[in-house]
């Protein structure tokens, strides 16, 4: 019988010379933007060179950064940098990593406490809303066209007695 993966175990990316990205769990090349995905995701991997087998995980999370930190709304702000560059070789740089990632957990928390907060005083989501708001148009909708088309075409029973008085039937021969 086949073995089954071991959950405990985290995913594994090997990132060959030619900068191309391997997924084992896949068996598939994928991009950096897939790497992303993993991470929104809250998939536990690591990312090795596919020849030595050294841990390259912090250098993909690092070109993700400069990635949209170039391209977006800069989270990381120059001055910042520049003060964390200043820390490197510092006698505090050992304190000054704990206390990011301490601070990054915290702000997280906070985040979703205050997304569940703000959802429980608003009620729905917007989107919600709007699929709410477009479903009801299409029930009025639908039932503005029924009623025109009832109003619109003339009854079909009036045509099969079309000539004869209320109440008489026409034979047929």
């Amino acid at each position: 019988m086949g073995e089954t993966p071991d959950m405990s175990q985290p995913r594994i990316i090997k990132k060959y010379p030619n900068r191309r990205l391997y997924d084992t769990e896949i068996s598939s090349y994928i991009t950096i933007e897939d790497v992303r995905q993993l991470i929104l995701d809250g998939e536990e991997f690591e990312v090795r060179d596919a020849k030595s087998g050294d841990d390259l995980t912090r250098q993909v999370l690092l070109q993700i950064i400069a990635e949209h930190e170039q391209n977006g709304e800069p989270v990381l702000t120059t001055p910042m940098l520049s003060q964390m560059i200043r820390l490197y070789g510092d006698s505090m740089q050992g304190f000054m990593g704990n206390y990011l990632e301490r601070a990054m957990h915290l702000f997280t928390e906070q985040q979703a406490q205050f997304r569940q907060q703000l959802g429980g005083m608003l009620g729905p989501t917007p989107w919600t809303m709007m699929n709410q708001m477009a479903e009801r148009n299409m029930e009025m909708w639908k039932e503005m066209q029924q009623q025109f088309l009832r109003n619109a075409s003339p009854p079909s029973s009036s045509k099969a007695n079309e000539g004869t008085a209320p109440g008489k039937r026409t034979e047929r021969k």
